[in-house]
């Protein structure tokens, strides 16, 4: 399951979900947000999302994920709307038969989301204006694109 959250994400209500027979491991992330990145003082950050493009795509890697890696189960959440430092913005948890299978799904889930899902992620500043940032490498990015144009 992938979905888009404008309200706090609750990981002990999303954890509570995941199936607890057959399992024998579990791992989940948290992605928070970051007082400072690129030795920058971050008050908050934006994030926007093409909704349903986002939640298709999501739910395309979580399939993959699941076949891929043999799991019994997996779930992301990530956050759109405005976020202060110390918010989670993205949460994802995997379960498997084996640990090796579960953390490189995990892993693998939150690379991919990063990549592949249309959500653009704006930081504003202590000081300066707020830049749009690319998911792939944290650098200075364009606005996001809109249904229209994409």
């Amino acid at each position: 399951m992938f979905g888009l959250s404008r309200k706090p994400i609750d990981p002990n209500a999303l954890r509570r979900e995941l199936p607890a027979t057959d399992t024998g491991a579990v791992v989940s992330f948290e992605g928070r947000v970051r007082r400072r990145n690129h030795g920058r003082d971050v008050r908050s950050l934006e994030y926007e999302a093409f909704d349903e493009l986002a939640e298709k795509e999501g739910a395309r890697i979580m399939a993959e994920s699941c076949e891929r890696f043999a799991l019994l189960s997996a779930v992301c959440v990530h956050r759109v709307g405005h976020l202060k430092v110390g918010e989670l913005a993205v949460w994802a948890a995997v379960t498997a038969e084996h640990r090796t299978e579960a953390f490189a799904a995990c892993h693998y889930i939150i690379d991919e989301v990063k990549t592949r899902v249309p959500i653009w992620k704006k930081e504003h500043y202590g000081s300066g204006r707020p830049e749009w940032i690319t998911p792939a490498d944290g650098s200075k990015g364009r606005a996001p694109r809109t249904a229209e144009n994409l």
